[in-house]
């Protein structure tokens, strides 16, 4: 086929955080939309569950004219759907699908995909029946499109992101065999159960075997329905290379094509609107420390974060806490330093008390009660975070150099206590620390320079692997510290970030502006419209196999 042949005519791509905003594909997805639109206008369309329902979804905007059409014919076929924009830069079509009145044919799906793709859910717990009844309205979704629209001589392509859509997947390659599916897996199920279970996974992954360790580890059912779409796709991908490492050892199927994950830089603002948001996220900041621990912050303290998922080890929470410890014993530590854990955790209430002396201004002479905490958390003497910060011995007294504050809450812009989203306080830390042991790729990191703060992070993240080809990493002047990890060099780790805190601290005016230079420069490298390549390129094979699917078909 031709390169123009190997383009799509139209573009489905289907997750569950398609306006959904729970983790990292969120980013993936919003980020890639601009790009998207650019190349294929209003003819990508995005597919994610109506969780909202009657409420207003956040970064939706509801469009009853879109596809009016297609739509009451839909409902006659028991589709119940939103159609509209996604609120984010390029502003694509997204279709919100309600997927509930599916669940009572759960269990002929799941027959089906057993008696089709030996998919076997025989095991399945949690959320693997919502993610897989919404993967088949997914399905169900473009199927009735593809009919609506006629676009039998359309080149169609679908993708599927994660094992939670994998169903989707597994269907249109059943029902519409025209069509050219692409599964991306960003973390094999059973690598991340292996890693959070505390096992080695990386001086061992030779050694394991996918279905024994996913029998072992409760895992059967996800990791089957992720190992039979990543087989019978058109095209299957991942992020980065050391995950597909892990897709060829656990999965039996190394992957198509690598498909990296990039950014945009119209999320970050320029100039003098930079300037003012650094300073008011500065100022909100040092404010919420100053009334939780009660004595004042010095307005050029070092402000510190890390952030992500509560995946305890495989997000290196443990290791940040270590070394926050290291650095708060080091006699070189001659500033003040306040290091933020912005984890979502499991809140019962914002702080009544917190709120009353920030809303109120009220003068506070002494740290609250729990002066670790922003947010009441349920069971809180029960959290890892809570209970390793006490154990280290931290007391965040006004004595104390470094002071560690956990704010386990989404930050939306409307958690109340900070009411900023999480963008609008990255771009007043002074530096970032991802210190992960389990990251297929890593946009925390990937964030944090394109704001232009300098950040620390290791070569088990993808993101990290990649700043070390591009040559960088050796130095946080370079804007990324790469540090080696592995499954057994946990004190080293802890040591290096605390000595690359330490070599920050010493940077004057000019060399923090050069380092913020030079993390704009390197996440330029990553920007959509370089890595978009990748996936077109993955659009293309899966147009190429399904083009010879149909060919064999029909001789």
């Amino acid at each position: 086929m031709s390169e123009a042949a190997e383009m799509p005519d139209y573009l489905f791509e289907s997750s569950w955080e398609v306006c959904n905003k729970v983790g990292g594909i969120y980013t993936v997805l919003s980020t890639k939309a601009h790009t998207l639109q650019e190349i294929y206008p209003d003819k990508i369309i995005f597919i994610g569950p109506d969780v909202w329902k009657k409420e207003e979804a956040p970064d939706f905007s509801e469009d009853e004219t879109l596809f009016a059409g297609w739509r009451e014919q839909a409902a006659t076929e028991g589709l119940y759907m939103k159609t509209g924009r996604w609120e984010v830069p390029g502003k694509p079509i997204v279709v919100l699908i309600d997927y509930s009145p599916f669940f009572s044919q759960r269990n002929e799906l799941f027959y089906q995909m057993w008696d089709c793709f030996g998919v076997d859910s025989m095991h399945a717990y949690g959320d693997y029946d919502e993610s897989c009844v919404f993967a088949y309205a997914a399905g169900r979704v473009i199927e009735s499109f593809y009919n609506f629209y006629q676009l039998d001589d359309k080149k169609v392509v679908a993708l599927f992101n994660e094992w939670m859509l994998g169903m989707g997947a597994l269907y249109i390659r059943k029902r519409l065999p025209a069509v050219a599916t692409l599964f991306t897996t960003h973390a094999t199920s059973v690598g991340r159960s292996i890693s959070g279970n505390n096992k080695p996974l990386y001086s061992m992954m030779k050694s394991y075997d996918g279905d024994q360790m996913a029998q072992e580890l409760n895992m059967e059912a996800k990791h089957s329905v992720e190992k039979q779409a990543a087989r019978h796709v058109d095209c299957f991908t991942t992020v980065s290379d050391i995950t597909a490492a892990e897709c060829k050892q656990l999965l039996y199927k190394a992957p198509d094509i690598v498909t990296p994950n990039g950014f945009e830089r119209n999320f970050v603002p320029e100039g003098e609107v930079y300037t003012k948001k650094r300073e008011k996220a500065r100022n909100t900041l040092i404010r919420v420390a100053e009334k939780l621990l009660g004595c004042p912050i010095h307005p050029n303290a070092i402000l510190l974060s890390t952030s992500g998922r509560y995946e305890y080890r495989n997000k290196g929470i443990d290791v940040f806490i270590d070394a926050m410890d290291r650095l708060r014993h080091s006699e070189q530590l001659q500033r003040d330093v306040i290091a933020f854990i912005m984890v979502p955790a499991w809140t019962k209430a914002v702080r009544a008390d917190l709120k009353f002396v920030i809303e109120k201004d009220y003068p506070v002479n002494a740290p609250l009660q729990m002066p670790f905490a922003t947010h009441w958390l349920n069971w809180m003497e029960q959290d890892k975070i809570l209970n390793y910060i006490i154990q280290k011995g931290f007391t965040n007294e006004p004595s104390e150099k470094l002071k560690i504050i956990f704010a386990p809450c989404y930050l939306t812009g409307r958690d109340g206590i900070f009411n900023t989203s999480y963008y609008d306080l990255l771009i007043g830390m002074d530096a970032t620390i991802y210190p992960s042991y389990y990251e297929p790729w890593g946009y925390t990191p990937l964030e944090s320079i394109a704001f232009g703060i300098p950040t620390i992070t290791t070569d088990l993240a993808g993101f990290g692997l990649w700043a070390k080809k591009e040559g960088i990493g050796e130095d946080i002047t370079q804007g990324v510290r790469v540090i080696h990890r592995t499954d057994t060099n946990y004190q080293e780790v802890t040591e290096l970030i605390m000595q690359t805190v330490l070599r920050l601290c010493t940077e004057k005016k000019a060399g923090l502006a050069a380092i913020r230079e030079r993390c704009y420069n390197l996440a330029s490298l990553a920007e959509w419209d370089k890595f978009i390549v990748y996936y077109q390129a993955a659009y293309g094979i899966a147009l190429q196999n399904a083009c010879k699917r149909m060919v064999q078909k029909n001789d």
